[in-house]
Formats: structure tokens, C-alpha cells, sequence
């Protein structure tokens, strides 16, 4: 699907509103310091906070989670607030509930003990394999780690090689070493 596609796309589906109905899934981006990342956010919870391109997200959630897919502001803004906010410093927690339904259930595993890990702080691929019971399940971990589809609120760039090295991160590695930076550089700030 191109990009004229997908622009289609959402403006068909959002001119079928039945009235004042919002769409199922608000679907929109965020232009940030780490670049576009492309949102959806579910009644649940934000399920997409994603690197990849737009009509790659937009076809994941069609799938897994709805087809009732279009902008909007009332759920798509209070992201990009906390993102604003996070990434000036001022934010060291995301509040907003998470849906990780387009994670697998090993996946969802994983990320749920990526959430616990402090901002500020990073872990390995070895401790979340311990505190999960899986600890020789290396592999699996890595790749629920790079199919996180909630990126920066689902904070797997906190994530490192045992060795110290920064790893793999779906934004790549400027992204990831930006983001220790903010928590680094905001943790280190009088007052905070």
C-alpha cells in the first residue's frame, strides 16, 4: 500500500463516521526528536507507538485489531503531549494505559517486564530472560524486543547487551542512544 493509499484510505474511512462516531482506532504520527513515528491508539490503550512506516502499521492494526481506522485529536493528543513531554525532559513515566495487542503473547511477556524497568536505568537481554523464567530464551526476547510495537512508551531502548553495548533498537542506534541521552541528561537535572 502506498502512501496515496493510505491517505485514501483514511479519508474514506473517516467521511463514513456514523455522525459524531469516532473511529475505533485513532490512527495518526508524531514528529519528534527521534523522527515520525506512526500512532494508533484503541480503546484500550496506545497499541502502536511505531518506527515503520505508515501503511505498514496502518495494515497491521486493519488486521489484528480493527478496520474502523481514522484521526483522531481527542486520543491521538494526549500521545503526542507526553511525547512532547518526555522528550523534554519533564516526563519520566508515560500515564497513558498500553494495548499490546499486536504483540504475541511472549511478546506481551516480555514488554510487560521492559515497563518495570526504571527511567534512567537500562537492563540486559540475560536479566529480562531471568526475570521471566526463560533465561536461555536470548533469541525470542531479542525478537520481542524488536517487534515492540509501542516503541519509546514501551521503553525497550532501556535494553542493552550485557557487554554495555547499546544493541539493536527499531529506530536504530542514533535513536536509542538519543533516548538514554534525555533520561540521562533529565535524571541528572537538579529538582527532577
Amino acid at each position: 500500500m502506498s502512501s496515496n493509499d493510505l491517505d485514501a484510505l483514511l479519508r474514506v474511512t473517516s467521511s463514513t463516521y456514523r455522525g459524531d462516531t469516532p473511529p475505533d482506532i485513532a490512527f495518526g504520527t508524531y514528529d519528534g526528536a527521534v523522527g515520525r513515528l506512526v500512532l494508533a491508539v484503541t480503546g484500550k490503550g496506545v497499541a502502536a507507538c511505531s518506527f515503520e512506516a505508515e501503511n505498514n502499521v496502518f495494515e497491521l492494526v486493519s488486521r489484528h485489531v480493527g478496520s474502523f481506522i481514522g484521526p483522531d485529536a481527542r486520543r491521538l493528543d494526549p500521545v503526542r503531549r507526553e511525547l512532547d513531554a518526555y522528550f523534554s525532559g519533564r516526563l519520566r513515566a508515560f500515564t497513558l494505559p498500553v494495548d499490546l495487542a499486536l504483540a504475541t503473547p511472549f511478546a506481551r511477556t516480555v514488554l510487560q517486564k521492559t515497563m518495570a524497568v526504571p527511567y534512567g536505568t537500562t537492563t540486559t537481554l540475560e536479566e529480562i530472560g531471568q526475570s521471566i523464567g526463560r533465561p536461555r530464551a536470548l533469541r525470542a526476547i531479542g525478537n520481542a524486543l524488536s517487534s515492540n510495537p509501542v516503541c519509546v512508551i514501551v521503553p525497550c531502548h532501556r535494553v542493552v547487551r550485557e557487554d554495555g553495548a547499546l544493541g539493536d533498537y527499531a529506530g536504530g542506534a542514533v535513536a536509542k542512544q538519543h533516548l538514554l541521552n534525555v533520561e540521562q541528561r533529565a535524571g541528572a537535572a537538579p529538582g527532577r
